[in-house]
């Protein structure tokens, strides 16, 4: 799996010694993650690897291992199950003095799953709790389970693809958990980032899914199968049609305000202070892409 996972293109892969290992292999996946991350060519913009949380006993070592092993092919740390700033600052503090001991060149940053009920009561202090903090992931399987949710599989939404009532739960069940992740992240300069829609043979409900992600504002979503990268990354780049208009309407306002105007019509549609602030975090997500 770690050598296919090595010769995707993606934004983002992360080798797993958490929920994906038995806990009688825990030990031995560090090693097998070390070598992976040291002599696989990988294509992904970002590798990190997913450690067991602080109550259990494989976090400390899950980093120091995986660090002093291979830090410098190593992007960030991602931390499971985490309930309070504390969780995080852990790790924090355990990086800052692992990066000192090994001289490592560059910060490892910290991405934190949120998938516990104290987890997302506490959103908000995690997320303003350490400057190695890149993203927050919703976690909705195990957030699930703390919740005592009834569903069939993790990112079950209980309705149908189209996003019709199927009797489990009118849409949208993730919506609040993905809500106040989002405003949290956002507010504290940090990518909110969905979890997995896990029939990956349903491409339909990935889709609405993932429609329903970017629509409040998240950065991207997992994929836990090739089959549903492609389906990820486009439902996440922008239209290219869409980010021509918006440059234009950008530049249209601002040569109206050279003129002292506040609002102004372009091709019908009235642009003013507010809807450029939209149109420019498309703009920056297109520019982020190089679109």
């Amino acid at each position: 799996m770690m050598v296919k996972a090595a010769g995707l293109r993606v934004d983002h892969v992360f080798l797993d010694l958490e929920d994906a290992v038995a806990p009688s292999a825990r030990v031995v996946a560090r090693g097998m993650i070390v070598d992976a991350l040291n002599n696989l060519d990988w294509q992904a913009k970002t590798r990190c690897v997913r450690i067991n949380d602080v109550s259990t006993e494989y976090c400390h070592d899950d980093i120091i291992e995986v660090v002093t092993g291979a830090g410098e092919r190593l992007d960030s740390i991602m931390l499971t199950k985490a309930k309070r700033a504390h969780d995080v600052i852990f790790v924090h503090l355990l990086l800052d003095q692992l990066e000192q001991k090994l001289g490592l060149k560059h910060r490892i940053g910290i991405e934190c799953l949120i998938e516990e009920v104290e987890g997302m009561m506490n959103v908000d202090e995690i997320a303003a709790c350490s400057d190695r903090l890149e993203c927050l992931i919703f976690g909705m399987g195990d957030y699930a389970a703390s919740q005592t949710m009834n569903l069939k599989s993790v990112g079950d939404a209980g309705d149908d693809a189209g996003g019709k009532s199927g009797g489990g739960y009118p849409p949208d069940i993730w919506h609040y958990p993905r809500y106040k992740l989002s405003i949290a992240c956002r507010a504290h300069g940090l990518d909110p980032v969905d979890g997995p829609y896990a029939n990956f043979k349903n491409p339909a409900a990935l889709k609405t899914e993932c429609v329903r992600a970017m629509t409040l504002g998240m950065a991207g979503k997992w994929a836990i199968h090739p089959d549903q990268v492609e389906i990820v990354q486009a439902a996440f780049t922008p239209d290219q049609k869409e980010v021509a208009l918006a440059r234009k309407q950008r530049q249209a306002y601002n040569e109206a305000l050279a003129q002292g105007l506040g609002a102004i019509k372009v091709d019908g549609v009235m642009v003013d202070a507010a809807s450029v602030r939209i149109l420019q975090n498309l703009i920056d997500r297109a520019e982020i892409l190089g679109l």
